[in-house]
């Protein structure tokens, strides 16, 4: 808990309040939502430059705390993050769904579905950001980079399956509440797929910070 309030009086980038308002996109028509996933990746890159800057793992491992330690936490604060970015998306499909629905042309319409659909992205996110900044915590960038491609494959891919897919185009992207049931697989499956990925991400990201000689 004292890493996390560390994480968040100390690395917190005010991109990461303006992104959890990119959300609010799911309102837009014909508009590919998942890209507002990758928006909260763009602020947790934002969040590990400014720990860069502030030279916080020098800071950091002066505190009693071991490496792993200091993964888990900004690992774990990131996912807070991406959680609250997930709920901020479900307030918002509430919101379009109030203000009347409209089939979106671009991608997964706004439902449970598209919610499932974000914590593949965030597991994504998540497998490949992190071990690969903690390789080199000095060079954030080229860990985003990384993510960015894997994330925007899976936008393109899911894009392109409402479309040539018969579960994604028949079932997954309809408005709700139809299908809910399968929507309901979906979105735990999704869910089982980001618990699990952000795991393993904080052992292969462990092993890395454990490994890596650093110049601070």
């Amino acid at each position: 808990m004292k890493l996390l309030m560390k994480e968040w009086k100390l690395c917190i980038h005010p991109t990461a309040y303006i992104m959890l308002m990119c959300a609010a996109l799911i309102l837009v028509p014909g508009y590919p939502y998942g890209v507002s996933c990758f928006y909260m990746g763009l602020a947790i890159f934002f969040v590990c430059l400014t720990a860069r800057e502030n030279h916080d793992a020098t800071y950091t491992l002066m505190l009693p705390v071991s490496r792993g330690d200091a993964v888990k936490g900004r690992i774990l604060f990131c996912t807070l993050l991406e959680v609250i970015d997930l709920a901020v998306m479900g307030l918002f499909i509430l919101i379009k769904y109030a203000i009347g629905n409209t089939p979106n042309p671009a991608g997964m319409d706004a439902g449970l579905a598209l919610i499932g659909s974000g914590m593949i992205i965030f597991a994504i996110f998540n497998m490949i950001f992190f071990p690969v900044y903690y390789k080199d915590i000095n060079k954030p960038g080229k860990a985003f980079g990384f993510a960015a491609v894997a994330v925007f494959l899976w936008i393109i891919i899911e894009t392109v399956s409402t479309y040539a897919v018969p579960f994604f185009r028949d079932v997954l992207d309809q408005p709700d509440p139809r299908n809910m049931s399968d929507k309901a697989l979906f979105a735990l499956a999704g869910l089982a797929l980001f618990v699990a990925g952000t795991a393993k991400s904080v052992q292969m990201s462990t092993k890395k910070f454990e490994e890596v000689d650093l110049k601070l």
